[in-house]
């Protein structure tokens, strides 16, 4: 069996620890290890044909992965090992000597936020709580729209667009590098990576087509509704 074939068959009958060894890191979160890579919410190719199975097995298990393990490292022996990501960033972000814990953090939350941000057969206009903001501080999805591909497209370098709530109002927001809106003091509903390992071997240079794949095509509204959710009830989402 061809080494693709069997990576293919590994992911579908869910036998990831073979997936892990292979060297893409679908190892997932287990009790007492807090830091563990997560596995995705869904199968490598379930994104195609806007992001491809390439794309994300490298994404993953390769980037992400990576934050993970210098995440664990950073904190293995501190007083950090006991937190949640949430928690090390809000308590590191700013703080000199803690630069490289903060930026590792910061992505594997990124990373873990991003992937339940997509979903296969996601995109367009959304319902329910979400819709009625969107209308609310944007004046549409039209406009929301806009916003987010503009904020996405002139966003300078690497980095991250996030469709944010704060006191009732919904903004798009950029954050360059490893920044999150988490010290901000707003709730994030929905994030697309920019950086180019997201989109390069698909898209090139063509950030923005990217972009507007993952607006009409796999932006997650659940998520962000649970998100919603979440901050009313007080709870933590990602």
């Amino acid at each position: 069996m061809e080494r693709r074939t069997f990576l293919k068959v590994s992911v579908s009958a869910g036998t990831t620890a073979l997936f892990y060894l292979a060297g893409f890191g679908c190892k997932p979160r287990t009790e007492g290890d807090r830091f563990a890579l997560p596995e995705l919410p869904y199968a490598a190719d379930a994104l195609e044909p806007h992001i491809s199975r390439r794309t994300v097995l490298l994404h993953h298990g390769k980037h992400h992965a990576g934050y993970v393990t210098k995440t664990r490292q950073a904190v293995k022996g501190t007083g950090y090992a006991s937190m949640s990501l949430r928690e090390i960033i809000r308590q590191t972000e700013g703080q000199g000597g803690r630069t490289n814990l903060y930026n590792n953090a910061a992505q594997a939350f990124n990373h873990l936020f991003y992937w339940k941000s997509l979903r296969p057969d996601g995109g367009g206009e959304p319902t329910g709580r979400v819709g009625e903001m969107l209308r609310k501080s944007f004046g549409g999805y039209a406009q929301f729209r806009e916003t987010f591909l503009n904020r996405a497209t002139s966003q300078f370098g690497s980095g991250w667009v996030w469709l944010t709530m704060q006191e009732d109002e919904l903004a798009v927001v950029a954050t360059s590098n490893a920044h999150t809106p988490l010290t901000r003091g707003v709730i994030p509903l929905l994030t697309v990576d920019v950086w180019e390992h997201a989109y390069y071997l698909d898209y090139q240079n063509r950030r923005a087509d990217y972009v507007k794949a993952c607006v009409d095509h796999l932006l997650n509204w659940s998520f962000a509704e649970e998100n919603l959710a979440s901050a009313r009830d007080g709870k933590q989402q990602a």
